[in-house]
């Protein structure tokens, strides 16, 4: 776990900010539920995810691309786990 300032957070949020509401929610969802408690690895995975283009992440999560690098893969499966868990806690 690493310490983070809220500046670094709020950083963060604005990144999450996408053209689909969809990629909103998902790493928002994470950033608020997950990140604080990642690795220092997954933080920097999440960073680098963040650099992405909307089309690119989109098609991570649903599977058609690759992604390019094995720890984004392993972050894309963790965004959407804590997704999942995160809805079935509403039912």
């Amino acid at each position: 776990m690493v310490d983070l300032d809220e500046r670094e957070l709020g950083r963060l949020l604005w990144r999450c900010r996408r053209g689909m509401r969809e990629l909103d929610e998902l790493l928002r969802g994470y950033l608020e539920r997950e990140f604080r408690s990642a690795s220092r690895t997954d933080q920097d995975a999440f960073r680098r995810l963040l650099e992405a283009s909307d089309e690119q992440i989109h098609a991570y999560c649903l599977g058609s691309t690759p992604p390019p690098a094995p720890e984004l893969a392993v972050l894309i499966d963790r965004i959407l786990a804590s997704a999942a868990g995160a809805a079935a806690g509403r039912c």
